[in-house]
């Protein structure tokens, strides 16, 4: 059996952690191309000057667009070459981080993180999308980020949301991870750059992943309502630290070589609702994984602890709670049908899984949900 691992060379976490970025520049060069948009510079543009200074590199500043589109990292591919940049900074959200993992193409690529609504930061992989802003493609590399440093300071000052959400992209990775490991499922960890087209064949979890992911889980359950206590009064506590690592760290690495399954792809197929669109991608991913538990037919324990954990910090528990006050038949058979589709994660769960099957766990799941935060608020 073949398996894969993959992670980041280097992962640095701390407050003012930022002051330090000039050490990592330096040792690819003295000059970086630095992908963020105005407002995240301007965040953090006193120390920006501090460590550029302390270290002597330059960076250059490139007024990212905020579309991870193919035009622009062409754009900025062609910039990096004009200023002989040494390496490349994608600071700010998702889509600056994406974008500097197509401009860098797996190299010389460091990644500092503003907020932490997502796992994305460690992955080898990007999400494309048109001028526009609708979706493109994946784009996988040979390797991952050479440096993802988080300034917890920076995390801390950023609105709670954003570190819930991370929460609950966060809560799918150890049950997701565990299908994926009993079903002997393919993990996004054997897929270097053009491995679509056979050039390299496919690779198991491993263990390591699995223990990670769950550990993730095990953080969550113990410091998930700590830190966001400390998130709302902006302030770095040992649990905000724990749940910054939990979400990035240990969320980015059990997704990646643990493996996606059923809840990312419900959560794809809930994107296509209107209604949803307010969401964010960790608060949709929350309810799907209510959805996974009920197609697993998971312990009630297991179930309960879960809707516990989401409405102690503020999570979607119910299609309402995402935006999604009505739904027709019509439209959960829309949802249903783009989670199963040929390419979708949900093909790795340990059993077979079809539409009906879908639209009957989204159903229950919304019920569920529903009735049990009812029953919370009424006592």
């Amino acid at each position: 059996m073949r398996k894969a691992f993959i992670s980041p060379t280097k992962y640095v976490q701390g407050e003012n952690e930022l002051l330090n970025l000039g050490y990592f520049v330096k040792t690819f060069g003295e000059k970086a191309l630095l992908i963020a948009n105005h407002d995240d510079v301007n965040r953090v543009r006193e120390k920006l000057e501090k460590t550029a200074e302390k270290f002597g590199v330059e960076f250059i500043e490139t007024n990212f667009h905020g579309e991870a589109s193919r035009v622009e990292a062409s754009r900025l591919q062609e910039l990096a070459k004009k200023e002989s940049c040494d390496c490349i900074i994608g600071l700010g959200g998702g889509k600056a981080i994406d974008t500097a993992k197509v401009v860098a193409e797996g190299k010389n690529l460091i990644i500092v993180p503003t907020i932490v609504a997502t796992d994305a930061p460690t992955s080898h992989s990007a999400v494309l999308y048109t001028e526009a802003g609708e979706f493109d493609d994946y784009a996988y590399f040979m390797q991952s980020p050479s440096v993802v440093l988080i300034d917890t300071t920076i995390i801390a000052q950023a609105p709670t949301r954003f570190l819930v959400s991370g929460m609950g992209d966060a809560l799918s990775t150890y049950f997701e991870a565990r299908a994926t490991s009993r079903a002997f499922a393919n993990v996004n960890a054997g897929l270097p750059c053009g491995a679509r087209e056979g050039v390299c064949p496919p690779a198991k979890s491993t263990n390591t992943a699995l223990a990670l992911a769950k550990l993730c889980y095990e953080t969550l359950l113990e410091d998930g309502y700590k830190a966001k206590e400390a998130s709302d009064l902006n302030v770095v506590t040992p649990a905000l630290e724990n749940i910054i690592e939990a979400n990035i760290l240990l969320s980015g690495l059990g997704f990646e070589s643990g493996g996606l399954a059923a809840i990312h792809a419900i959560h794809d197929g809930l994107t296509i609702l209107h209604d949803a669109h307010g969401a964010t991608h960790g608060e949709k991913v929350a309810f799907g994984v209510i959805c996974q538990l009920i197609l697993e037919n998971a312990p009630s324990k297991e179930l309960y602890e879960v809707l516990d954990f989401s409405l102690s910090i503020g999570l979607p528990v119910c299609l309402e709670d995402i935006g999604v006050k009505s739904i027709t038949d019509e439209q959960l058979t829309e949802v249903a049908e783009k989670s199963c589709i040929p390419e979708e994660s949900i093909h790795s769960m340990p059993f077979t899984v079809d539409v009906e099957q879908v639209k009957a766990a989204i159903m229950a799941a919304d019920a569920l949900g529903r009735n049990y935060k009812l029953r919370k608020q009424a006592k």
